[in-house]
């Protein structure tokens, strides 16, 4: 038989248990304050002392020569196509493209990406995985997007029209002085409106990021679970040598 006393602390317990449980908490008050960054701020000694050994391990991953480059890529060298925009796009073509055959049997037919997500150039000399941080330092993975032929077309138009040299691979365009479509060649065939086409590109802008009109619709959507950085440094740590350059991918005609 339980005690009568054990009992009745059990029942005292159990009431104030559900008691406090069924109270709403409610934030009363919120306190804040600016805190100044400058030169009065100095190091822990003991924190630093912690994190050295981690931070001397990174630095020599992050460091370490992958590939080299002999002369600068950069963003500025073309006004329709970039040595480093088409470098980007062409990497990711070359990194995405069996992956896409693995998971759906289908060929990737070309990438399209945002100029404004890549966020540094490759200066001439050693390349290191702390420029696949510095080009692409957002968690961005690559999506490949089934569109159909309409939807090609909004894309294309939405590339002739745009003020900047957004970063596409595996396709051709023509437009003349006026910026009108003259012609469109998709892996060296004529665009064709009747079909479907797989394109990669990056989740952020199928999501709508940027709301700069890349994707208003999508027929389908595969997530690679690639990270666009991880294709980058990938891709350094296969080639010796690194090259690209403004080309005939998009032409304006006189």
């Amino acid at each position: 038989m339980i005690n009568p006393k054990i009992q009745h602390f059990v029942i005292i317990i159990t009431v104030l248990f559900f008691a406090c449980k069924n109270q709403d908490s409610q934030l009363s008050t919120i306190e804040g304050a600016q805190l100044d960054i400058d030169t009065s701020l100095t190091d822990v000694d003991s924190i630093q002392q912690f994190i050295a050994p981690y931070k001397k391990r990174v630095d020599a991953v992050l460091d370490s020569t992958l590939s080299y480059v002999p002369h600068s890529l950069v963003l500025n060298d073309g006004s329709r196509n970039t040595s480093m925009g088409n470098f980007v796009a062409d990497l990711v073509f070359e990194e995405t493209f069996p992956l896409v055959q693995q998971k759906i049997n289908k060929p990737l037919d070309f990438v399209v990406l945002n100029r404004g997500g890549i966020r540094s150039i490759l200066s001439e000399g050693n390349v290191t995985a702390r420029n696949g941080y510095e080009i692409m330092p957002f968690e961005n993975y690559i999506s490949v997007v089934k569109l159909n032929g309409t939807q090609v077309r909004e894309l294309i138009l939405f590339l002739t029209k745009s003020k900047r040299a957004h970063p596409f691979s595996g396709m051709e365009i023509v437009i003349d002085s006026s910026g009108s479509l003259e012609s469109v060649n998709i892996q060296g065939a004529p665009f064709d409106e009747s079909r479907s086409y797989y394109v990669a590109t990056s989740d952020y802008l199928v999501s709508g990021g940027a709301d700069i009109g890349f994707f208003p619709a999508v027929d389908s959507i595969l997530d690679t679970e690639y990270l666009l950085r991880n294709a980058i440094i990938d891709h350094f740590k296969k080639k010796d040598t690194l090259t690209a350059k403004v080309d005939d991918r998009f032409i304006e005609l006189n």
